[in-house]
C-alpha cells in the first residue's frame, strides 16, 4: 500500500498532504524510513495477519476542496474510525475525475493490541462519512445533486495514439483502480470493467505458452473497441495483477458482492417494469441513470447469447444468470420482443381492435403534413378525423390454418 502511493508521487500523480504519528520532518523521511514506522507495531503482534489498512475518501466531481479542508476532513474520519491514535499518511491522488485521498495505517496499536477491523464499514465508515458531509458542507452521496459515477478516468484512445499520453501509465491508472475496487469473480467479469474504460486483458490463443503458463497482458482499446498499441505484461505494473493474483480475489468477490445483489435487481426491475418498449438502446440508457451498465455479449451472426451488469454504485459484477433466470439474455431478449410487438401496433379506436397503422406508415406520417395531430389519432377521434391522410390497407384474405398477421419478429 505504501509503494503503490509513493509511486504515485513519484510519477507526478500524488501528493503526500498529512503525516500523523511520525516524528521528525515526514518530507525528509524516504520510503524505507515510512515503512518502519509501520512495521515497527505490526512486529508488536505478528500473530494478526490483516494488519494494515488502505482506505480511500472520494468526493464528488463538482466539489474542488482544498488542500487543509482535506487534512481537516482526513483526521476527523481516522477519529470517528477509531483511528485517531494511530500513525496515518494521506495521500490526495489526481489521477481520476474527482478528488479524492488514500490513506494507509496499520490496525496494531502501540501496545501490541489489535484494533477490530470486522464490518468497519458498516459500523464505523458509513457513520463518519455522514457525519462528516454534514459538518464540512459536502455533497451527501443520499442527496440528489449526488451523480454517481465509476471515478476513474476512462484512457483517451486519440492521446494514447498520437504519444501525449504515456501508455503504461495510462493503463496502470484504469487496472490498478478497476482490481482493487471492483468485485468480480473471473476474468470475462473484470473484463466487463475494464473495457468500459478502454482496456482489456488478454490471456492469448489457448494453445500458446502464454495462456498455459497463465500469463497476461493488457491493451489499450480504440473507439471501436479493437486494440492498439502493444500489450504490457502483468508482472510489468506495480499492482501484479497477474491471474494467479487475481485468481485469489476470485473466490473472495463471490461473498464479497453478495450483500449488493438485491439492490442491482432492484435497479433492473425498475426499468424492466417500467412500461417503456425495451431495447438495447433503451434498457442500456435508462440504466445508466442508476449507475449501472450493461454489456451484451453476441456472436457472428449478432444473435445475443450472455449479458453482464456492471454496478458502479456498488463496484460489483454480475452475469445476468447469476441474477437469476429473469436476468439471462434470454429472459431479457424475449422482452425485447415483446415490446416491440406490442409497439409495433399503434391503435387508433378502442372499438377497431384490428385496425392498425404499421410502423413503416407512422413514420411516413410524420413526413406528409396532417390535418389531425398525434393524439387525436391516439385519442380516437371521428372516422373521417382518424383516416385523414392516412393510407389504406387492402384486406387480406384469411388463409386456412394461418393467422392474419404472419410477419416475423425479430
Amino acid at each position: 500500500m505504501l509503494h503503490y502511493n509513493e509511486h504515485k508521487i513519484n510519477e507526478g500523480e500524488a501528493i503526500l498532504i498529512l503525516a500523523s504519528g511520525f516524528a521528525g520532518d515526514i518530507g525528509k523521511m524516504n520510503f524505507n524510513q515510512k515503512l518502519h514506522r509501520f512495521e515497527h507495531l505490526t512486529e508488536l503482534k505478528p500473530t494478526v495477519k490483516t494488519n494494515a489498512v488502505h482506505i480511500s475518501l472520494n468526493f464528488h466531481s463538482s466539489e474542488d476542496i482544498a488542500v487543509p479542508k482535506l487534512q481537516q476532513i482526513a483526521a476527523a474520519y481516522m477519529d470517528k474510525i477509531g483511528f485517531g491514535d494511530q500513525p496515518f499518511l494521506v495521500y490526495r491522488h489526481d489521477d481520476a475525475a474527482h478528488t479524492h485521498v488514500h490513506i494507509v495505517t496499520t490496525s496494531i496499536t502501540a501496545q501490541g493490541s489489535s484494533i477490530d477491523l470486522h464490518n468497519i464499514g458498516v459500523k464505523l465508515s458509513e457513520p463518519a462519512r455522514k457525519a462528516i458531509e454534514q459538518d464540512f458542507n459536502l455533497i451527501r452521496a443520499e442527496s440528489k445533486a449526488f451523480k454517481q459515477e465509476a471515478g476513474i478516468k476512462p484512457i483517451d484512445p486519440s492521446k494514447v495514439s498520437y504519444g501525449k499520453l504515456p501508455t503504461k501509465r495510462a493503463i496502470n491508472n484504469v487496472v490498478t483502480a478497476v482490481t482493487r475496487d471492483y468485485k468480480y469473480t473471473s476474468l470475462a467479469e473484470l473484463n466487463a470493467v475494464l473495457k468500459g474504460f478502454n482496456v482489456v486483458a488478454q490471456r492469448g490463443e489457448e494453445h500458446t505458452p502464454m495462456f498455459q503458463n497463465k500469463g497476461l497482458m493488457f491493451s489499450l482499446l480504440d473507439a471501436d473497441g479493437k486494440t492498439i498499441g502493444v500489450p504490457i505484461k502483468s508482472s510489468a505494473f506495480y499492482a501484479k495483477p497477474t491471474l494467479r493474483n487475481l485468481e485469489k480475489k476470485f473466490g473472495r468477490n463471490t461473498e464479497k458482492r453478495k450483500p449488493h445483489k438485491e439492490s442491482l435487481k432492484q435497479r433492473i426491475d425498475l426499468v424492466l417494469n417500467s412500461g417503456k418498449a425495451l431495447n438495447k438502446q433503451v434498457l442500456e440508457t435508462e440504466l445508466k441513470r442508476s449507475a449501472v451498465q450493461v454489456l451484451f455479449r453476441q456472436n457472428d451472426q449478432g444473435l445475443i447469447y450472455g449479458l453482464t451488469f456492471v454496478d458502479h454504485r456498488n463496484k460489483v459484477v454480475f452475469n445476468g444468470s447469476d441474477l437469476g433466470k429473469a436476468y439471462s439474455a434470454k429472459a431479457i431478449t424475449e422482452r425485447f420482443s415483446s415490446s416491440l410487438d406490442q409497439g409495433k401496433r399503434t391503435y387508433l379506436k378502442p372499438q377497431q381492435a384490428n385496425t392498425y397503422l404499421p410502423q413503416k406508415d407512422l413514420a411516413q406520417s410524420y413526413l406528409t403534413p396532417q390535418p389531425t395531430g398525434l393524439m387525436e389519432v391516439l385519442l380516437g377521434k371521428t372516422d373521417q378525423e382518424t383516416t385523414t391522410g392516412l393510407p389504406r390497407r387492402r384486406k387480406r384474405k384469411k388463409r386456412k390454418g394461418m393467422s392474419q398477421d404472419n410477419s416475423l419478429t425479430l
